[in-house]
């Protein structure tokens, strides 16, 4: 493995930047290489969190589990307006009934790069409302999905190419949800997996998946 995102995992959420400077220390043996940050963007002091996060050269984006209706509330929304600025992208997760949300506020700031973590948490007997909702938002250019956290998934092979076909190979990528999904699979069955599934595209295209895409996104070049 060459290159990793570190992925916030809200370990104190009144302290989003301890996070930060605890990850500084890890990373400067050279792994993870970039870094996902927590801020949340309703509260005051989400512009001097957002600034002191950037501040880090590592620091990527910024993940927030928005409740529903959240991502149309103005305050956050001022809270949201301030990543781009700072170079930052969105990291969403949230469920796939509140991607019409998610839609509304990637049409509304384009200049602002979304990823879709976890294929929108799609449940087995939901696929058609999955499908619709995923199909909504992967109108949006500037969203990008991340193929992960489907360990208690049935129907995996349908959900992952019904992602690929959507978002297309050039916004999609695989990723992991460990430690969680250690509980089901390995790392190495989850991408054994992953590769499985994928034998009938290009090579081009099967590099993108596992590989280019998240280097350029994460801008690991």
């Amino acid at each position: 493995m060459r290159r990793g995102v570190y992925v916030e995992a809200e370990w104190d959420p009144r302290d989003p930047l301890g996070e930060m400077d605890f990850i500084s220390e890890i990373i400067k043996t050279g792994f993870p290489t970039v870094a996902i940050a927590q801020a949340w963007l309703h509260h005051d002091d989400c512009a001097a969190v957002l600034e002191a996060q950037a501040k880090h050269p590592f620091v990527r984006g910024i993940r927030h589990k928005p409740r529903p209706g959240m991502m149309d509330d103005a305050k956050w929304r001022q809270g949201y307006a301030r990543l781009a600025p700072l170079g930052l992208h969105f990291e969403l997760q949230a469920p796939w009934g509140e991607l019409e949300e998610a839609a509304r506020l990637a049409a509304d700031f384009p200049q602002t790069p979304i990823v879709l973590n976890h294929t929108g948490l799609p449940l087995v007997d939901q696929l058609g409302g999955w499908r619709s909702a995923m199909d909504a938002l992967a109108a949006c250019p500037n969203v990008a999905v991340k193929i992960s956290g489907l360990g208690n998934v049935g129907h995996k092979r349908e959900v992952v190419l019904a992602t690929i076909e959507l978002f297309g190979a050039e916004r999609s990528m695989f990723a992991s949800n460990f430690p969680v999904d250690s509980l089901r699979h390995t790392f190495s069955e989850t991408f054994s997996e992953f590769e499985s599934i994928t034998r009938g595209f290009s090579d081009a295209e099967r590099r993108a998946l596992f590989h280019d895409n998240a280097v350029r996104i994460y801008r690991m070049e």
